[in-house]
């Protein structure tokens, strides 16, 4: 794995994020000081792997929600890999003529200047789109493919695909076609999709849920070694989920757990300061949110 500046940065947290700043641009400038470069499965796998007292690495939800950078925009990935090292969660959905683009809702209306549902429109209809940014501005950011995505993230991060209408055998198709084992991992529901991506790809990473025994079993089941996952336990890690986060973890498995439901709808930063600065004494492995620059400040 290469890791330049990796000094500070390990003697720190690993972070995984999604920052979005100060305009649009397609211009990618000097940061491999903080890109995730992993150069074969055993390295990723190791990144990822739970190990007592290891730091905390935060993920960024739907490319985030920070200021004046659209969600799922590959201008705002970038933009957060100026500021720290960073994994990414996105949102693969099917355009009409069934192009895999990157939008979280079904519909248009909340991240772009258009209106109605992706799958009425075609790529090329989605051509003169523009997204907002996180305060509902207009920017000059299009829609990205997510062969697009999958191509630049090569080399600087992982990008964590959620499973939203596109086919597995799609998806699977893309990887492929790219030898993109070692920089996508895969969030999968259940032990069935696991095992379909297993089979086709026996060293790939996955985002596994598991926030209750019966998830846990499930997931347990397929036959999917532990060390290609990590596992989604729920919003926080508490009574209700202990027992499970502690069978995980004895099995090397780091256990992520998600603001974005919960602190992240407070107005304002201090107030999700407070709200994330309670929550992180219950020591999760991964903290995903759609305000990482916040959460990684914290762990500074």
């Amino acid at each position: 794995m290469k890791i330049v500046d990796s000094k500070a940065f390990l003697s720190k947290m690993f972070v995984v994020s999604i920052l979005l700043l100060a305009g649009c641009s397609a211009t990618e400038r000097p940061v491999k000081h903080n890109y995730l470069e992993f150069k074969s499965a055993k390295e990723i796998q190791e990144f990822f792997r739970y190990k007592e007292g290891s730091s905390i690495i935060v993920s960024g939800h739907r490319g985030g929600r920070e200021k004046h950078f659209p969600e799922n925009s590959i201008e705002g990935f970038q933009n957060v890999l100026e500021h720290m090292p960073a994994f990414f969660e996105i949102d693969p959905r099917l355009t009409k003529d069934s192009v895999i683009v990157l939008m979280h809702d079904v519909t248009l209306d909340r991240t772009t200047n258009a209106t109605g549902r992706l799958a009425d429109y075609t790529w090329e209809e989605l051509q003169d789109v523009r997204l907002k940014d996180s305060e509902g501005n207009v920017t000059d950011c299009r829609i990205p493919t997510l062969e697009e995505v999958i191509v630049w993230s090569k080399g600087k991060t992982v990008v964590n695909l959620d499973k939203k209408d596109v086919p597995l055998e799609m998806i699977a198709e893309l990887i492929e076609k790219h030898r993109a084992e070692t920089h996508v991992m895969l969030t999968v529901h259940n032990g069935e999709q696991a095992r379909f991506y297993y089979d086709r790809f026996p060293t790939i990473m996955f985002s596994a849920f598991s926030r209750n025994e019966k998830e846990f079993e499930d997931m347990m089941a397929s036959g999917v070694p532990a060390s290609n996952m990590i596992a989604y336990v729920g919003r926080t890690i508490d009574e209700s989920n202990k027992e499970i986060v502690e069978k995980l973890r004895a099995k090397g498995i780091r256990c992520m757990v998600s603001y974005s439901p919960t602190h992240d709808k407070l107005k304002t930063a201090e107030e999700r300061k407070q709200a994330y600065m309670e929550s992180l004494k219950a020591n999760p492995d991964i903290v995903e949110s759609d305000f990482p620059t916040e959460v990684f400040g914290l762990l500074k």
